[in-house]
């Protein structure tokens, strides 16, 4: 076992883990924090994707121990303390930009962090920013209409 100390969600979080448990299944099961989809478990679909010191990172490929010290975000943490929605989120709500839901928490992630450095992204950067996110329901049309609108409201908000 190995003691680590991180931030998660902005709360100072301190535990002992075993040294080879992946952050995905640290987060869920340590931390209670399901939001945090596990799909294909090899990198490849995003569901896992949580911010680690500000960068998308797949929580599936990351073991827990290599996260001492840093600081994560995962989907519930993307809500203001108020309970006041991300700008993501509320365009994913207006804009229908999920149907089953397994892809959301990852795409909503993926999209927090790539607006937040470029919220004037046009159609082509947002399908790119995405494309390492696999969604077998919308056909993408739906989330790319929520990031661009996601992206209007950031630079309004300024």
């Amino acid at each position: 076992m190995r003691r680590i100390r991180l931030i998660v969600n902005g709360a100072d979080v301190e535990r002992e883990v075993e040294p080879r448990r992946h952050l995905g299944d640290f987060l869920r099961q340590d931390l209670g924090l399901t939001g945090t989809h596990l799909g294909c478990e090899h990198g490849v679909c995003g569901a896992c994707t949580v911010i680690v010191d500000g960068v998308p990172a797949r929580s599936c490929l990351m073991l827990a121990v290599q996260t001492d010290g840093a600081e994560i975000l995962t989907v519930e943490g993307l809500q203001s303390a108020d309970g006041t929605l991300h700008p993501i989120q509320e365009a994913f709500r207006t804009h229908h930009g999920l149907q089953c839901g397994f892809c959301t928490p990852g795409m909503l992630t993926t999209l927090a962090a790539f607006l937040a450095e470029q919220p004037d992204a046009d159609e082509a950067a947002i399908r790119e920013a995405i494309s390492g996110n696999i969604c077998r329901c919308t056909g993408y049309e739906s989330i790319v209409e929520a990031a661009l609108a996601a992206g209007r409201a950031m630079r309004k908000d300024g």
